[in-house]
Order: structure tokens, then C-alpha cells, then sequence
């Protein structure tokens, strides 16, 4: 939740840079738009199980939303078997420690730049799992590169009433060239800390179903077995009582 606020700020800051300055004035590679669509995704899910439908439902919508042709970075074992399984082109697979740390975002974010400064791809996407709260988690798709102007959601603290107030020093052009690298870096980081995040709380929901189901199937069963035991003393009870009429 601590991460959303420092992304809501970057946010602002390249809001105010899109309100002040024309796109000749800004330009820079990761904003350049291109009309191929040759995509490359960051799966994140998860590398155990027993976390409810995480994975299922982040599946589904990496089926619904991305290209056949697309390929692939993975972080997590479960959706990167499923894509083998499907004969998806993998170019790298990740594991991220847990607390999730930034250098290892870092990496991976490097990489993805990469490839998209490179030429390889037109589109670099992430896939992961939104924290909403403990009993909710949302699949989620964005683009990470090229870079998109901030929606007014995401941004806080941008100056709203006059844009032409704001100050770059020692330029616009330069503030820009630092910040997009970090901005990149830290979706990627980002992403990595919400799907860590709805992981474990997938899977102490889950968890909490599964023993709620086990005790009570253990107070049905405890139930049924005393009802077993006490047809069974009955009948004992019968059978000699029969015996003693018998001998009488």
C-alpha cells in the first residue's frame, strides 16, 4: 500500500511534464508508440500452490487479453508450466526472494527495456494480480512500455489548476530521461509486491476454508461415529437381554 503512494507521485510528475511540454519537446525511446504488434508479457504468478483460484483466474485473463504471438517473461512456477504446456515462447524466467527485493525488480525491468529499446517488441505488458484487500484480489493488465500518459487515477499531488506553474530544473527533457528508467523499474517492483501481496492472502483465505471444511467434516464424522456406537451398544444390550428371556 506504502509502494501505490510513491507510484501515485511519479505519476504526478509525469503528468505535469505531458501538461507543460509538447511530445517533440519530450521525446525519449520508452514514449515512442509503434505500430507493430509484436508483444512481449510479464507473467507473475506464483510459485506454490494452495492459494484458491489466484492462478486459475490470472490464467484466464492472460488468455483473454493477450496475443497468440505474444511472448513471454515469467516470474512464479505455476502460470510459467502452463505455458510451456502450451508451447509458448519463454525468453526468461525469474524468482524473486520474498520480501520482494527492488534490485531484483530492477533486473527484470532492465531486461524488458531491453528488448523493447532493442526493436525486438512494439509492446511490453505485465500481467499480475492486484491487492484489493484481504477477501479480494483482481487480475490485471498493463502496459509498461511504451510509456502512456498517467490516467487521472493513478495520479496525486499533480499541480491541477495551472501546469504552467511547474518547475524542471535543469530541464524537462533531462527530469524525463531520469525518471522513466525509475518509473519502469518501479511498475515492475510494484506489480511484484501487489501479487506477493495477494498471494498470501489467497492462501490464508484458503487455508481458513480448508479448516473450517476439516472441522466441520470432523464434527459430522464424530457424529456419525457415536450414532454407530450407540446402535452398536443397543443391539449388545438386545442380544442379552434376549439371551437371559431365552434361559428363563
Amino acid at each position: 500500500m506504502a509502494g501505490r503512494d510513491y507510484s501515485s507521485k511519479l505519476n504526478a510528475v509525469l503528468s505535469d511534464i505531458s501538461a507543460n511540454f509538447s511530445d517533440d519537446e519530450v521525446a525519449h525511446p520508452l514514449l515512442e508508440v509503434r505500430e507493430g504488434n509484436r508483444e512481449l508479457v510479464l507473467v507473475v504468478s506464483t510459485d506454490k500452490g494452495l492459494c484458491g483460484p489466484l492462478n486459475t483466474n490470472l490464467g484466464k485473463k492472460l488468455r483473454a487479453e493477450t496475443s497468440s504471438e505474444a511472448d513471454y517473461v515469467t516470474v512464479g512456477r505455476k502460470l510459467r508450466i502452463v505455458l510451456e504446456k502450451t508451447k509458448k515462447k519463454i525468453l526468461a524466467d525469474y524468482s524473486v526472494k520474498d520480501p520482494v527485493p527492488f534490485a531484483e525488480a530492477r533486473a527484470i525491468a532492465t531486461f524488458l527495456t531491453k528488448q523493447f529499446k532493442d526493436g525486438n517488441y512494439d509492446k511490453v505488458s505485465i500481467v499480475y494480480t492486484r491487492f484489493v484487500n484481504t477477501l479480494t484480489q483482481v487480475p490485471e493488465m498493463k502496459q509498461l512500455l511504451p510509456v502512456l500518459p498517467p490516467e487521472p487515477s493513478e495520479v496525486s499531488g499533480s499541480v491541477e489548476n495551472d501546469p504552467s506553474d511547474s518547475l524542471f530544473e535543469p530541464s524537462a527533457t533531462e527530469v524525463l530521461a531520469s525518471i522513466l528508467p525509475l518509473y519502469v523499474n518501479f511498475q515492475v517492483y510494484q506489480a511484484l509486491l501487489e501479487s506477493r501481496a495477494t498471494e498470501h492472502s489467497a492462501r490464508m483465505v484458503a487455508m481458513k476454508a480448508a479448516t473450517d471444511n476439516a472441522k466441520k467434516f470432523n464434527k459430522e464424522l464424530t457424529l456419525e461415529y457415536n450414532k454407530v456406537r450407540q446402535a452398536a451398544i443397543t443391539a449388545e444390550l438386545l442380544e442379552i437381554t434376549t439371551a437371559m428371556k431365552a434361559m428363563e
